[in-house]
């Protein structure tokens, strides 16, 4: 069973102020997409940005946090995650329509939520 409340204690291990929470990829694009998302410690605060290959200005909810995330909060980031109509290059819109696979070092049961789901919908 998935734990939807864990949330590591930290991100950051002293290896530098950013790191990467989880990379997403979307087999059923055209170009096979992949969004990374990342966790920036800046003014104590974590601030939080997905970042594609097009350099789309993915709006992500929330945007920072005092503390790090759940995997529930994580996996409502990605669901939620948008762009403004109109501004978005390579069909990201229709590129986050779709349900992508997901790798976290962090949340070790990501990875099974997501692909969970991809075999419910058929993927």
């Amino acid at each position: 069973m998935i734990d939807f409340e864990f949330r590591p204690e930290s991100f950051f291990d002293g290896a530098g102020p950013e790191v990467l929470m989880a990379k997403l990829s979307y087999p059923e694009s055209t170009w096979g997409e992949e969004i990374c998302l990342y966790a920036t410690a800046m003014d104590g605060e974590i601030h939080y940005e997905a970042v594609d290959f097009y350099g789309n200005d993915i709006l992500l909810t929330p945007t920072k946090s005092d503390t790090s995330l759940s995997l529930q909060e994580l996996i409502l980031m990605i669901e939620r995650m948008e762009v403004n109509p109109g501004q978005g290059l390579g069909r990201i819109e229709v590129t986050l329509g779709g349900i992508p696979k997901v790798k976290s070092f962090i949340y070790n049961e990501l990875e099974a939520f997501f692909e969970g789901k991809r075999k419910h919908y058929g993927f």
